[in-house]
């Protein structure tokens, strides 16, 4: 195996990973919701992901005192329009839509990170790329749990949790394309500890303004809260983005962004350990997705390189 294609699969191995991990968020949110509401079990596992931070930047002498304005601003607006819009947006959303919405919703965010990396990064859909997310929505579709039955994306009742849930996709789309343009000249830990004090800084008032019963009852949660706050703190908001970050700086955003249709494949697994009915168009439209990020996160970069073999010195 060349050195190429062996760090392609290393990269397509970390996705793997992160979107484990990151399929988790709704079982770790729903456990710290039962003693809070939904700014609180945004901001506390945020905020303790930061802290967490802080000292790692800080050990490899990349923790800046002071930074241009420019810069100051792209981390704000990273923050504020992609990491609490993507994460607060999407925990108050699912209370006014219906699950199936949210489902079939969700699968707009890779589509969203091609449109923004195409605007802010240049980045173009090759044919293989059209391929593999046709692949990759007609695996997703078999196994995200969409009841089409109870589908209902126009009823007005649905309004504005379907227009959140839409919101916080293309807040995720924004934060995974314009980070991309960061990382050109900041680490990816600095990318995302800058991006976590912007979300500091707006969420605080927030949360104490709407949710000061959070901060009075830190001292009386239950061991299962804190352990899923803790959960959410390091697997969700510091080990998963540390990780994907670090491969958006191998690898095209639109390229990372597809592997997101694995968080429904890994979720309908998390259920199936819970004791939920796991069925064979389940099975068969995860290694569908599976197949998909595989192609495009490998196959495509192997043609890359051959046609750069062929390239006149």
């Amino acid at each position: 195996m060349s050195e190429l294609s062996f760090e392609r699969l290393r990269d397509w191995g970390l996705l793997l990973a992160c979107n484990l991990i990151w399929s988790s968020q709704f079982v770790l949110v729903k456990i710290v919701q039962e003693q809070m509401g939904p700014v609180a079990a945004t901001f506390f596992p945020m905020t303790l992901a930061t802290l967490m931070l802080i000292p790692i930047v800080w050990r490899e002498g990349k923790l800046h005192d002071c930074m241009p304005k420019r810069d100051v601003l792209e981390f704000i607006l990273i923050g504020v329009f992609g990491q609490v819009v993507a994460q607060l947006f999407i925990t108050w959303g699912v209370r006014f839509s219906l699950a199936s919405n949210a489902a079939l919703l969700m699968l707009a965010l890779p589509v969203s990170t091609a449109v923004m990396a195409y605007f802010f990064l240049g980045e173009r859909m090759s044919a293989i790329r059209w391929v593999s997310f046709a692949l990759a929505i007609g695996g997703v579709i078999e196994c995200s749990g969409v009841d089409w039955k109870e589908l209902d994306l126009t009823s007005s009742k649905f309004f504005w949790g379907n227009l959140m849930i839409f919101l916080s996709v293309n807040g995720s789309a924004f934060y995974n394309a314009y980070s991309k343009k960061l990382l050109g000249r900041f680490s990816p830990l600095q990318v995302l500890l800058y991006s976590y004090y912007a979300v500091f800084a707006f969420m605080l008032p927030i949360t104490l303004y709407t949710e000061p019963q959070g901060f009075r009852n830190l001292p009386h949660f239950n061991l299962g809260v804190w352990l899923g706050l803790l959960g959410l703190a390091l697997l969700q908001y510091f080990l998963s983005m540390v990780l994907f970050l670090n491969v958006l700086t191998r690898l095209d955003a639109t390229q990372a962004a597809l592997s997101n249709y694995l968080i429904p494949f890994f979720g309908v697994l998390i259920a199936a350990l819970y004791g939920e009915r796991l069925t064979g168009f389940m099975v068969a439209g995860g290694i569908l997705v599976l197949a998909s990020t595989l192609l495009v996160t490998v196959y495509e970069e192997r043609q890359r390189a051959r046609a750069d073999s062929k390239a006149p010195a």
